[in-house]
């Protein structure tokens, strides 16, 4: 039996509608790891629904939409992403790897 094109496409609802954070249009696209990590940060801090802190929630969104994204990333992004979390270490004051 096929899947619904629904059931497939959930991951995009999550990074789309959030409950915890409002993320900025097409951030996960940038090619900018800085311009990434700002906005997941404002989002963070600005959001008051989220159940963690700013950190955790910010870098769990970044983290789920890499391992969500998976074989679909190009080489290139995927390390924009990875930097990214770097980054949101650095706002956040904790030590980047």
């Amino acid at each position: 039996m096929a899947r619904s094109s629904k059931k497939k496409k959930w991951s995009h609802a999550v990074t789309d509608n959030s409950d915890a954070l409002d993320l900025e249009i097409g951030i996960f696209k940038s090619q900018d790891p800085k311009a990434i990590a700002d906005s997941l940060k404002h989002s963070a801090e600005v959001s008051n629904r989220r159940k963690s802190s700013p950190f955790r929630s910010a870098m769990s969104m970044l983290n789920f939409y890499i391992n969500r994204a998976g074989s679909h990333l190009s080489k290139q992004q995927r390390r924009t992403l990875e930097a990214a979390k770097d980054e949101l270490r650095k706002d956040f004051g904790r030590d980047p790897k």
